[in-house]
């Protein structure tokens, strides 16, 4: 069995080869970090997530199109889940996906930024994502993967997500900010 090379060279970075890469679903999460009564760290993570990444000649002229189905939130605490799905936030029903489309990749010396629109409850704002390539693997069926990590704050309230309760001593139940996480592995088309 001949194994395809999965990297190559651009200038002083290992890049994974051009093509079209499909996000495994089974290997990827996308995470995230809000603060909970001013103190704590709450996490949680969308479940079914799906996109496709293409990889360019020219690492500057990639894109990324992520589909998150906001339903398939989970932070371990079921009744939290169903508020969040609901219209105070996310809106499931109405809003059965958040989008990522990027608009550019930029290359900051050891590390990558992909800029693109983020769509949450229908708005649509840019964000930017600090990127890293984890490297590439040849899993034990043949399939070339190749993996990402990157990560970005966003302020919920910018994509419509304003509930919150006041707290007795000051301050909200819940923080503005919200630290995305992504650990993405996906295989080659």
């Amino acid at each position: 069995m001949t194994i395809a090379t999965t990297t190559r060279s651009v200038e002083t970075h290992e890049v994974p080869v051009a093509g079209t890469w499909q996000i495994d679903r089974a290997h990827s999460a996308v995470e995230f970090v809000a603060r909970h009564l001013m103190i704590a760290k709450v996490r949680g993570r969308f479940t079914d997530v799906a996109g496709t990444i293409e990889i360019c000649e020219v690492p500057e002229d990639s894109s990324a199109h992520v589909t998150i189905q906001a339903s398939s939130i989970s932070t371990g605490d079921e009744a939290r889940d169903t508020h969040l799905r609901a219209p105070d936030f996310l809106d499931v029903e109405q809003f059965p996906t958040i989008e990522f489309h990027s608009t550019s990749v930029e290359n900051e010396g050891s590390h990558w930024l992909l800029v693109g629109d983020l769509t949450v409850r229908g708005v649509t704002r840019a964000v930017v994502l600090d990127v890293e390539f984890d490297g590439a693997a040849t899993d034990p069926f043949g399939n070339s993967k190749i993996a990402f990590s990157a990560s970005s704050q966003v302020n919920r309230e910018d994509f419509g997500l304003t509930w919150n309760a006041p707290l007795e001593t000051g301050g909200v139940l819940i923080g503005p900010k919200v630290r995305l996480e992504l650990s993405v592995e996906a295989v080659k088309a």
